[in-house]
């Protein structure tokens, strides 16, 4: 049997918690950006959960190293994080204290911005499969093929008729993906009005923070409810049993990266990759070895 099967499979845990039922209507308004549904110790404990994201660290890095070795016997399981939410949401920040806990080298991180000359030749999923995970990769897109359902609904870029189009699209494009080994870890990023305010501001104060500033934000920020409009709409047609989206409140950056965090592990732990077993005689590659010391 191969190396790390057979162990007992984890409960739904955070991933049922914090799941956006599909098909349903969804009001934004209705979820605390500052809640911290499930998180470790007391109420609003950060130092819980900041020593729970280290306790999970050596975890993570098993389960991943776990997944890549048994892509080399052929296995297609790869694991997709998807992170969308508004101007200083966090998606960077989670890249950088989440995803760090991973070996960089079986990470593909994509950060999608307005689309190419080139790109745009092509239909809106084009990009996308371009900058997919290989087998037994971590793959991170900040921002997504959400963009052209997002942007495109508050921009007025697309007909009515061909953003619903682009719905279906997306879900059949995610059947897919998972069909082909694919298990993907949507995170919509729940940021407060309020608190999108302060940390833009906060970008204003700090020199070394002005390259994240662009006049354009403030432009953007107007545009707020209608924002929150496209991603109730996104959340509701493409939440799916094969694909659901993961609603994270954003504002407290400590509870962000520790959901984050036990999202991925939840999943790992559901795909439990195993070490492959090797190929070859162990004792007489060790009498050999031994022989020619």
């Amino acid at each position: 049997m191969a190396v790390g099967a057979g162990r007992r499979r984890p409960s739904p845990g955070l991933r049922e918690l914090l799941r956006v039922p599909g098909g349903e209507r969804v009001d934004l308004t209705a979820y605390d950006t500052r809640a911290t549904p499930g998180g470790p110790g007391a109420p609003k404990d950060k130092a819980a959960a900041l020593e729970a994201v280290a306790r999970s660290a050596q975890r993570l890095a098993g389960l991943q190293e776990r997944l890549y070795a048994a892509s080399t016997t052929g296995d297609r399981r790869r694991v997709l994080l998807v992170l969308q939410g508004m101007d200083t949401s966090g998606k960077g920040g989670t890249i950088k204290h989440v995803i760090g806990l991973f070996n960089p080298s079986g990470c593909r991180i994509r950060a999608f911005k307005a689309p190419t000359p080139e790109e745009r030749k092509h239909d809106f999923l084009w990009r996308v499969r371009r900058a997919l995970p290989e087998p037994g990769e971590i793959g991170i897109f900040d921002r997504s093929h959400y963009e052209d359902v997002l942007i495109a609904r508050v921009h007025q870029l697309a007909a009515h008729r061909e953003l619903g189009h682009r719905y279906e699209l997306i879900n059949r494009f995610e059947q897919e993906l998972a069909d082909d080994g694919v298990t993907l870890v949507k995170v919509f990023l729940h940021l407060g009005y309020e608190e999108q305010r302060d940390r833009l501001l906060a970008r204003l104060d700090h020199p070394d923070k002005h390259w994240k500033f662009s006049a354009a934000d403030i432009d953007e920020r107007a545009l707020w409810p209608d924002y929150r409009a496209a991603y109730e709409v996104a959340l509701r047609r493409c939440s799916t049993d094969t694909a659901p989206w993961y609603l994270v409140p954003a504002d407290r950056k400590w509870y962000r990266n520790w959901a984050i965090g036990t999202l991925l592990l939840e999943h790992l732990e559901a795909l439990d990759p195993a070490y492959p077993a090797g190929g070859f005689d162990l004792e007489k590659s060790r009498k050999r070895l031994l022989e020619g010391a």
